[in-house]
């Protein structure tokens, strides 16, 4: 088995670990989608792959906080770690505001 581009901690953590992989970040059916590069987090405007091995085609991992190998429910709230060190806070219930996506803490390595 190949190693996941990422780690899931604790009940909303996502940490991303492998920089040449980007994760598209699915969070149920009703919420946008976000991309996580090792540069940092966006809202996600493209098409959504229809499955595992077109994302690879597109240097992505399509993560679906739903399922139950990640968290097995959508989440109002989520915490997204980068390569870069930096830790952004997805809220969910702010889309559409400034306030959707945030950096929550920067790290110094």
């Amino acid at each position: 088995m190949t190693e996941k581009p990422f780690l899931v901690s604790g009940r909303n953590t996502l940490i991303h670990k492998i920089r040449k992989l980007d994760l598209l970040v699915i969070n149920g059916d009703d919420q946008p989608p976000v991309v996580v590069t090792h540069k940092g987090i966006k809202e996600y405007s493209g098409k959504i792959p229809e499955n595992k091995r077109d994302a690879k085609a597109l240097d992505m991992e399509m993560v679906d906080v739903t399922s139950i190998d990640v968290f097995g429910e959508e989440k109002t709230l989520l915490f997204v770690q980068t390569i870069n060190g930096k830790e952004y806070k997805v809220d969910y219930s702010k889309h559409g505001t400034d306030l959707f996506i945030k950096i929550h803490q920067e790290n110094a390595f």
